[in-house]
């Protein structure tokens, strides 16, 4: 049994903040944030663009993309992120309230920026062993650029943190872009690298913590943090990336295309060059910025925009998120071959 991608959806704040003005806020060269952070402008959250809104207007085109009855859809997998408009409360069942999913069931997943790969998999297990599940969505918005501040350059390497909302439609025995195999890494040595320090129950959020700028992201041992990282990091975005691969029965040497989350540019061209793929196999999201969980979406979106992709395509789906997780989905795109 297949489990295809019928639709995509995506929604992006009109309101966007420039190179130039994060630059300023940050007090950078413009030129460091446009060359080295890889950013020319990101979408940044409007007076009405919440988390779960976004989430469900991405939802809502994805629909009509896919001509999906939401009547139709079984179950419903919030990908958006927990920052949202109220804490303790189940974003899958508002979706399904606003979109009119009256026969689905639903609930929230989060692996921060690794959440929609992860959902992935867990969608696909779901509906390979539940036979009531034939049509899902995985829906969700992000907007964690509301925790930046911008005067912290503990934090300097989310300054690329932006606003938006993503969705994809699986179901069961659909004959197109077949969802093939996905692969995690969780590393609990960073757990407690990125954080923000107050709100939760070790320092319930008080007048003083709001009043200090505290509840924002942080990094508590920024330098430790960054020996650590670099001896792993990259290395294990390439071997989920060629896990991936080889639980779908390929290799790097297929690749067509590889929709990548947005990070500097020099770390973006190094997955490149170590998978031997040209610039061209993958979109550079400089003008989005790092909308979390939601740049895979997006990327897979624009390449088919702009005619990246073609019937029999290998396409992998690959994030990594604070905590820190990595993982990378494979998928044969377009219409199956018959035989």
């Amino acid at each position: 049994m297949e489990i295809g991608i019928v639709s995509t959806g995506i929604y992006l704040p009109e309101k966007r903040m420039t190179a130039t003005e994060i630059a300023e806020e940050a007090n950078l060269p413009v030129h460091v944030v446009k060359e080295k952070m890889g950013i020319t402008k990101k979408p940044i959250p409007g007076e009405n663009d919440h988390t779960v809104a976004m989430g469900i207007k991405a939802a809502k085109t994805a629909l009509a993309n896919g001509k999906v009855d939401a009547k139709k859809v079984d179950l419903i997998i919030s990908i958006g992120e927990e920052h949202k408009e109220y804490p303790l409360w189940t974003s899958a069942i508002k979706i399904q309230e606003e979109i009119g999913a009256h026969h689905a069931w639903g609930f929230d997943v989060a692996l921060r920026c690794g959440t929609t790969i992860m959902a992935l998999q867990i969608a696909k297990a779901m509906m390979q062993t539940d036979p009531a599940i034939h049509t899902v969505l995985l829906a969700g918005g992000y907007r964690n650029n509301d925790l930046i501040d911008y005067s912290n350059e503990r934090t300097r390497f989310m300054f690329n943190l932006a606003a938006g909302g993503g969705a994809l439609i699986l179901q069961r025995n659909c004959t197109k872009n077949i969802l093939l195999a996905s692969h995690m890494i969780t590393d609990g040595s960073f757990s407690e690298d990125v954080i923000v320090p107050v709100g939760g129950t070790m320092k319930p959020l008080t007048k003083e913590h709001i009043e200090q700028g505290l509840y924002r992201l942080d990094v508590p041992d920024p330098t430790g943090m960054k020996a650590r990282l670099e001896q792993k990091s990259l290395q294990h975005f390439l071997k989920v990336i060629r896990r991936s691969l080889e639980k779908s029965g390929y290799t790097e040497k297929e690749i067509d295309y590889i929709a990548m989350l947005h990070m500097k540019k020099s770390a973006h061209d190094y997955v490149l060059n170590e998978l031997g793929l040209a610039e061209e196999q993958s979109i550079y999201l400089h003008e989005y910025g790092h909308i979390g969980q939601i740049d895979q979406i997006l990327s897979l979106e624009l390449a088919a925009k702009e005619g990246k992709l073609k019937r029999g395509d290998i396409v992998v789906l690959v994030s990594a998120g604070i905590g820190y997780a990595w993982g990378a989905t494979t998928i044969r795109w377009g219409e199956a071959e018959v035989e």
